[in-house]
């Protein structure tokens, strides 16, 4: 390693758990301070597990490739059925296709590289809540806030972003900081409303009036 280059392996990128989008994300881009294209990886720890979580990129507007690194995994895309053995290169160059894909292999693990066409690269907001899970084992509230407060500040009209703030602070205990983040989120993008209703990290407001309604 040297100020002009770096080299790390995969399982040296610890695997943060993502409850919410059923994967195990190892942050490539965030690990390395890579800014001039998004890279990441995705491990299953058993066979059916999901090594891309089931999305478009319909409002990034990414093109991605995946690269199956080991293993062995099945791809969907929009509704349509890739086998997909390590090796495999899947290039989706529609945002709108809906994709998704599932180990058929413990261990299976899968590069992720995306970007939007014609334009610089910015790191997705996605990458600071989904970082910000690695302290919920923990019970970590305090490093998770200030990791999200700092995703505020770049993205400061995110209604994830507002939401995330909001469901870390319920957990903290500070429901009226949560109440405040809920409802800008809200008002930032209604179907937040829907969310808050199924989300038990939020289970503590539910009681207020002024907890949202679908």
């Amino acid at each position: 390693m040297s100020e002009r280059w770096q080299s790390v392996r995969l399982d040296e990128v610890k695997a943060i758990p993502i409850a919410g989008a059923g994967i195990n994300w190892r942050p490539l881009r965030r690990t390395l301070g890579i800014e001039a294209f998004g890279i990441n990886a995705y491990v299953a720890t058993a066979a059916g597990e999901h090594v891309v979580e089931e999305h478009s990129e319909a409002q990034l507007r990414h093109e991605e490739v995946y690269v199956v690194l080991s293993g062995h995994a099945t791809f969907t895309l929009d509704g349509q059925t890739l086998d997909a053995p390590a090796g495999t290169v899947v290039f989706i160059r529609d945002p709108e296709v809906r994709r998704g894909a599932v180990a058929v292999d413990a261990g299976t693990s899968v590069l992720a590289i995306g970007g939007r066409s014609g334009e610089a690269y910015r790191p997705s907001v996605w990458e600071w809540y989904f970082a910000a899970e690695r302290f919920r084992a923990a019970g970590d509230h305090d490093s998770a806030l200030a990791l999200l407060g700092e995703a505020n500040e770049r993205f400061p009209d995110d209604a994830a972003v507002t939401y995330s703030l909001a469901c870390w602070e319920a957990m903290a205990g500070r429901s009226e900081a949560a109440l405040g983040h809920l409802a800008r989120a809200v008002v930032l993008d209604p179907k937040v409303a829907g969310w808050a209703a199924k989300d038990e990290d939020l289970a503590s407001l539910r009681g207020d009036r002024r907890f949202p309604r679908e």
